[in-house]
């Protein structure tokens, strides 16, 4: 029979093994190789202070996104690319109001303030992020029937933007998100590039969130669900 140390030594090792995979992810230098790509999602002065949907805290990503960039050769950037009148906007629609939904054939919408209207300075990208390495800039939601959170599907789940295509032939295996927000356009890109079969990281520190009826919760339930890994721009190797 085991006695009273025992038993609190095994249950000291359990803990252990609950902790180990988290705590060892936050230990371990990941260090990005010509295999791993950085995306960065939708950083745009309409999500920034004093933007028209401007995401709280949102410029804090930009220091950190330029930070870890410097540790990827391979980084792609999105847009929102809106047509004035998009579906997506709540002015379009008689008596709705921002953050309302609605139902169109693709599903649930969230009814959003008129943001990142195609060749607007809204839709414009941070102009101090610094990433001149970047190669590639995925423009989304451009179609003005159907919204598009996810750098790799619009919301309809069938309509391509191409990007997996594209990282599929550079032979990238495995992805970073960044960028705004949190919720919507980094875990959607998240969930989609698990579907593409992707290895995901979402850098947590190098995101922010809407969180609207319980939405940031939510994302994480359903990204940690997919196997998408969670850490901070601290777990990344970047060289001096």
């Amino acid at each position: 029979m085991l006695d009273r140390r025992q038993i609190l030594a095994a249950l000291g090792t359990t803990a252990l093994a609950t902790l180990a995979p988290t705590a060892l992810l936050a230990a371990a230098s990941i260090k990005p190789d010509e295999t791993s790509a950085l995306l960065v999602i939708d950083v745009q002065n309409c999500f920034l202070p004093g933007g028209s949907l401007a995401v709280k805290e949102g410029e804090q990503v930009v220091p950190v996104i330029n930070k870890i960039a410097k540790a990827f050769a391979n980084v792609v950037m999105t847009q929102d690319w809106h047509t004035p009148g998009h579906v997506s906007f709540a002015s379009v629609h008689s008596g709705k109001k921002p953050f309302e939904t609605i139902d169109l054939p693709y599903g649930k919408q969230v009814l959003w303030p008129d943001h990142c209207v195609q060749g607007t300075d809204g839709a414009a990208l941070s102009k101090d992020l610094s990433i001149p390495q970047a190669e590639l800039i995925i423009r989304k939601g451009f179609h003005k029937d159907v919204d598009s959170y996810s750098a790799f599907l619009e919301a309809d789940g069938k309509t391509s933007t191409g990007l997996a295509g594209y990282l599929k032939a550079r032979k990238i295996k495995r992805v970073f998100v960044a960028g705004l927000a949190t919720d919507f356009c980094v875990a959607w890109t998240a969930l989609d590039a698990r579907k593409a079969g992707f290895e995901v990281y979402v850098v947590e520190d190098a995101c922010r969130g809407i969180d609207t009826q319980g939405s940031l919760a939510k994302a994480w339930t359903d990204m940690a669900k997919a196997g998408v890994k969670r850490i901070q721009s601290a777990d990344i190797a970047v060289g001096a």
